[in-house]
């Protein structure tokens, strides 16, 4: 049987994601732009697909309706192919008032619409993480050891290790032993061999990266009798099941973040403009799909670039711009210089009539005006920056949330939709 019969895949929304405010301000962690043209959910559809795995559920809750339209614009299949991306969104019904508690819960919820569908096995996916991987090695792992369930893993150091659920294994693969979020003067009994080249980095502990294969039938039971009340699959019902059944860890060693934050967000768009990124978006067996646009080409005038990533549709003009992601459809005008800055452009292009009728108003153009100087910055979608503008994010600046910006760890997150006056300062 192909692994496209073999798994149906769910993946999920997410919750408020309020420590990505204010990216998500208005629309779900999931469908937070990335990359200047793709949305955070592309990811793990885009796994899927190219793991061969085609029948996927999207569960969605917290202000999903960009997150809904994207998918429905995006993910078309043959009418000959039993291939779906099909979104879940919560809903209220006579036996269960009360919208998802928790991941388990999410997927407890959604069993009546999963079950006419075959499958041997569910793959249990977050919508909010950044990797490239093989579910189908992950599979042919979970039948080797005969498991019950599989969860991803991925080795890290001291630093990181209480932020996630540490796990120890067995000499046949099977974890013994799983803690959440451990507290750092206990990490010493928690030590795992994460291979030659894992150790000499320090990276020493597996963690679950929130990733799980379960056997369909297990899945079904766990939530319908077993685990009823459980809401959360890595707090319970993963550490509960060790002692009842056989849950593999599969290591990966590839690069995988979760943007959990806006610091590790912001972090992970400007990594894609290193030379060798570790999250590669030029890979012939692993692309990321997203929304066809029939954007015209990027057009660049007078304008040094250093380590920049442009997506299709813009129009700069800027003197200099450095270690910087610029979205489709953006404007940047003349001398201005930006650095350390991810832009996510606009929804659509102004008019020669509208742009006269903005000048004419005193309002800025959609984009960056001319002579500014943004520098450790996330401007959101649609913003208007005027000219002779400065952005000076960094350690400097205090935490703060202004009508126009918020301020996080010295990051200035323009919002979505503002309006930056002419000379304005941060």
């Amino acid at each position: 049987m192909s692994i496209s019969k073999e798994v149906l895949s769910i993946i999920l929304g997410g919750g408020a994601g309020s420590r990505l405010y204010p990216l998500t301000a208005s629309r779900s962690k999931p469908a937070v732009p990335i990359a200047g043209k793709y949305r955070l959910v592309d990811i793990p559809i885009s796994n899927c697909i190219n793991s061969g795995i085609n029948r996927m559920f999207v569960l969605t809750q917290f202000n999903s309706a960009s997150l809904n339209r994207h998918i429905k614009n995006t993910y078309h299949f043959s009418a000959f192919s039993s291939a779906f991306v099909d979104i879940l969104a919560a809903e209220q019904t006579p036996d269960n008032p009360a919208w998802y508690q928790g991941t388990a819960d999410a997927v407890r919820q959604s069993l009546r619409h999963v079950a006419p569908f075959d499958s041997d096995y569910l793959l249990i996916l977050s919508g909010d993480q950044l990797y490239q991987m093989d579910f189908q090695a992950m599979l042919d792992n979970h039948k080797k050891t005969g498991a019950d369930i599989s969860v991803a893993t991925i080795p890290v150091n001291d630093r990181d290790a209480p932020e996630f659920g540490i796990l120890k294994e067995d000499k046949n693969g099977l974890i013994a032993s799983f803690i959440e979020k451990p507290r750092k003067e206990i990490l010493k009994d928690w030590v795992s061999d994460t291979g030659e080249d894992m150790l000499k980095k320090g990276k020493v502990y597996l963690a679950s990266m929130g990733i799980y294969i379960f056997n369909r039938k297990l899945l079904f039971d766990f939530l319908q009798n077993d685990y009823l009340e459980a809401t959360d699959f890595g707090k319970e019902i993963i550490p509960q099941s060790i002692e009842k059944c056989k849950v593999a860890s599969y290591q990966y060693d590839g690069y995988w973040t979760d943007i959990g934050n806006i610091y590790s967000f912001f972090e992970a768009n400007l990594g894609l403009t290193a030379d060798l990124p570790d999250f590669n978006l030029f890979d012939n067996n692993n692309s990321i799909y997203t929304r066809a646009r029939m954007l015209p080409p990027a057009k660049v005038s007078g304008t040094t670039l250093e380590k920049t990533v442009i997506a299709e549709g813009t129009i700069i003009n800027a003197s200099r711009m450095e270690e910087s992601v610029v979205g489709i459809r953006s404007r940047i005008g003349h001398g201005s210089t930006i650095i350390s800055t991810y832009m996510m452009g606009s929804d659509y292009y102004e008019t020669l009539q509208d742009i006269a009728s903005d000048q004419a108003k005193g309002i800025p153009l959609l984009g960056i005006g001319n002579r500014c100087y943004i520098k450790n910055a996330i401007l959101d979608k649609n913003c208007r920056i005027g000219d002779d503008v400065r952005i000076n994010g960094g350690p400097h600046l205090e935490n703060t949330d202004h009508a126009l910006y918020t301020i996080k760890e010295g990051i200035v997150v323009v919002k979505k939709g503002a309006v930056i006056p002419n000379g304005y300062v941060i």
